[in-house]
């Protein structure tokens, strides 16, 4: 079974202007139907049309199971914590959801490329600046994602063996991450199949146990809460533009919704693609995140799982934790399999299966660290702040430069990395995005507020973070006007 691609095949493939497959490696790495026990076929690799199959509604479930989140329910109810009534957290958890626009518009460059989002990004980066951007925003980033949602569930899969009289431990808390990071891992491996037939009956099974954890809140809901000391000013205003961060984090970190959409035949319509990616995610993220900010109006949310456990009948806390990690496994899936083949676009020539492990022992690693050294809500307030410092700016860059191309991709072209090609630029930079980047990450670090760091613009006006309007706003106008220069020569090789 051949692992590495040996130096003769990448070349010759790089030399017809399309990559090595990468194929699954325990398979015959011959393309066939698409089943959740098929290893997938390709990697980064361009898919032919007459590969291509589904509907655009497809992408609904696809998007709904892993939203149909435990971590939704913390992070509202964080929302209430920092201060906030409960009127104003449910305004922060709409607005900030409404990001997930970004998410869907970038997913239609799947279909017209027929390549993943980490290969399209070679047309804003070019060959070389890609592979340095996605090692930080796509690769990087993934893994912490990974550690954040592993967490969320393996505190309730540990909460769980302490009830069935396991002692809990180090050995025993290892042990219930290793697990529930394996499954993650296996989902990635078998690829895109296995999670196009596995998450619709996911997200109906997932919806179910929410609605009845849900049921079980709202019965308990102080809706005339009113926090102990009332917000004002610019404390009102650090708190909400510091919960809208944390909100919008979700969607701006999902850069790879094109990875989910590049099997759709070419002719799909992109307000379909985009239509049923924007529903699959918003929906279910606006009703549980406002469920976790209920469920903090009543019960003491600083210790989420013993809060919820603490409401629910015996017998039903075991489906809970059991649909706790099945939505883990699912929301971990797609950033673990976009996370392989990231990797592969960053160019290591290893197949996509060993991609997937080599981010998943990261993902376990840092896991192991949050539960075991470090406070666990502390890690997801701090971390879903920091990262919009990297995520807004490229998710600018990403949706200016489809609008910019008029969604127009050539996906052979982008899998050309011959000196000279169409996307080889300035010596393999694409300076417009290079620089959108750099000056995009800085206006947003200079308006970062958090307890961990607070930068002089956020000092300035009061500690309001305004990381994600700065940066994504900066990006976007750095790369229109970078680009839009004949010297800059972006559209070069692949015209709008």
């Amino acid at each position: 079974m051949a692992v590495m691609h040996s130096t003769s095949e990448a070349d010759g493939a790089t030399r017809s202007g399309e990559e090595a497959p990468a194929s699954a490696p325990w398979g015959t790495g011959a393309p066939g139907p698409e089943t959740a026990v098929r290893l997938e076929a390709h990697g980064i690799d361009h898919i032919p049309e007459g590969e291509r199959h589904g509907k655009a509604r497809s992408l609904f479930s696809v998007w709904a199971a892993p939203n149909v989140s435990y971590l939704s329910l913390v992070v509202g109810a964080a929302l209430v914590l920092m201060g906030l009534s409960l009127e104003q957290a449910l305004w922060v958890i709409v607005v900030g959801n409404l990001f997930w626009a970004f998410t869907a518009f970038i997913s239609i460059s799947g279909p017209s490329a027929g390549t993943t989002g980490s290969v399209i990004s070679r047309a804003m980066y070019g060959i070389r600046g890609n592979k340095v951007v996605l090692v930080v925003t796509g690769w990087l980033i993934a893994a912490a994602y990974l550690a954040l949602n592993w967490s969320a569930a393996s505190v309730a899969g540990i909460g769980l063996a302490g009830r069935f009289g396991l002692e809990v431990s180090p050995l025993v808390s290892s042990t219930v991450i290793v697990v529930i990071a394996a499954a993650t891992i296996a989902l990635a491996v078998y690829g895109h199949g296995a999670i196009l037939r596995l998450y619709g009956p996911l997200s109906i099974l997932l919806t179910l146990v929410f609605i009845v954890v849900s049921a079980f809140i709202l019965g308990r809901a102080d809706w005339s809460y009113q926090p102990p000391e009332a917000l004002e000013g610019a404390s009102l205003w650090a708190a909400l533009a510091g919960g809208f961060a944390i909100v919008a984090s979700a969607p701006l970190s999902y850069s790879n919704s094109p990875d989910l959409a590049r099997y759709l035949p070419s002719r799909t319509r992109a307000s379909a693609v985009a239509g049923w990616t924007f529903l699959g995610a918003f929906l279910p993220s606006v009703v549980f995140t406002a469920v976790g900010a209920v469920a903090a109006t009543s019960l003491d949310m600083s210790d989420p799982e013993k809060a919820l456990e603490g409401i629910m009948p015996g017998w039903f806390v075991p489906v809970f934790v059991v649909a706790v990690v099945l939505n883990t496994v699912s929301n971990n899936g797609l950033t673990a399999y976009s996370a392989g083949l990231t990797l592969q676009s960053i160019g290591l020539r290893i197949s996509r299966v060993w991609a997937v492990l080599v981010i998943g022992v990261l993902g376990t690693a840092m896991t192991l660290y949050s539960i075991l050294v470090f406070d666990f809500l502390t890690s997801v307030s701090t971390m879903l702040e920091l990262v919009t410092v990297l995520t807004g700016p490229a998710m600018a860059v990403f949706v200016m430069d489809i609008v910019m191309r008029r969604n127009h991709y050539d996906g052979k072209q982008l899998l050309d990395q011959d000196r000279g090609g169409p996307f080889w630029y300035d010596a393999g930079f694409n300076w417009a995005g290079i620089s959108a980047m750099v000056l995009g990450g800085l206006a947003a670090a200079l308006f970062v507020g958090t307890t961990f760091w607070t930068g002089p613009g956020a000092d300035a006006v009061g500690g309001l973070s305004l990381s994600i309007p700065a940066g994504m706003t900066v990006a976007a106008f750095v790369y229109w006007l970078v680009g839009r220069s004949p010297r800059a020569g972006l559209f070069r090789g692949n015209p709008a």
